[in-house]
């Protein structure tokens, strides 16, 4: 019995990995990997991201899922057939801002890394990242680090050093906006933003439209970007 209870901690403490990879051989490749390593277990498996999505989200429903079974991180290709991986983790952040997601790539130029990033991705890898620096990427952006390989940290140093942000931006967002605004930033949702203004969920829903047509953003993530970039709250 004391043997099964350790067993059931150890299982509910592995960390949870799904994959959103189009290639079948890399995704079979990927989940024996992260099945194989102590303290890791792959409860999903995906060949788009629109199959993702519908997946991940019934995975996330606290009402008929299991907490075994919800991921923990999400390894994400960027080049998938018809959605991109991009636009995925800005969706995947939007829904569930618990999630980590984690880029596994081939490309590595400064745009798809600076959209993948500002979108919501909490890491950027390429594919032939080695399955053991792999497996602590994951241990990693758990432990809330931010895993990248060595070429794209470059590439990430270099954006930062010859990225100048305007001096002033001024998109005439008004105090309560610029509340709402910061409390996206500081990742609340549309319910917990309610609660700490005290207002209700209808009257956010309000303002963060607002926020998005003056920004001129679509998205939570855009939103978030262009925050930061812009220094505005």
């Amino acid at each position: 019995m004391q043997n099964q209870n350790v067993n059931n901690l150890q299982a509910s403490s592995a960390i949870r990995v799904a994959i959103v990879e189009d290639r079948p051989d890399i995704r079979d490749g990927l989940g024996q990997i992260i099945n194989g390593a102590d303290g890791c277990k792959c409860v999903g498996a995906y060949g788009t991201m629109e199959l993702a999505l519908v997946e991940i989200d019934k995975l996330m429903d606290a009402n008929t899922s299991s907490k075994a079974i919800q991921p923990d991180v999400i390894l994400i290709d960027i080049g998938l057939p018809g959605m991109s991986g991009i636009e995925g983790i800005r969706l995947l952040k939007e829904r569930h801002p618990q999630l980590l997601l984690l880029v596994l790539t081939v490309f590595d130029d400064d745009t798809r890394i600076f959209d993948a990033l500002c979108a919501g991705a909490s890491g950027y890898l390429l594919k032939k990242t080695p399955p053991q620096r792999l497996l602590e990427s994951l241990r990693e952006v758990v432990a809330g680090g931010a895993p990248m390989s060595p070429e794209v940290a470059s590439r990430v140093v270099h954006l930062f050093r010859t990225f100048h942000p305007p001096t002033q931006a001024d998109y005439h967002l008004s105090p309560h906006e610029l509340r709402v605004l910061k409390l996206l930033v500081e990742g609340y949702n549309y319910k917990t933003a309610a609660l700490e203004l005290g207002v209700t969920v209808n009257t956010i829903s309000f303002h963060v439209r607002r926020v998005y047509d003056k920004l001129q953003v679509h998205s939570k993530s855009e939103a978030v970007a262009k925050a930061l970039k812009n220094k505005l709250v």
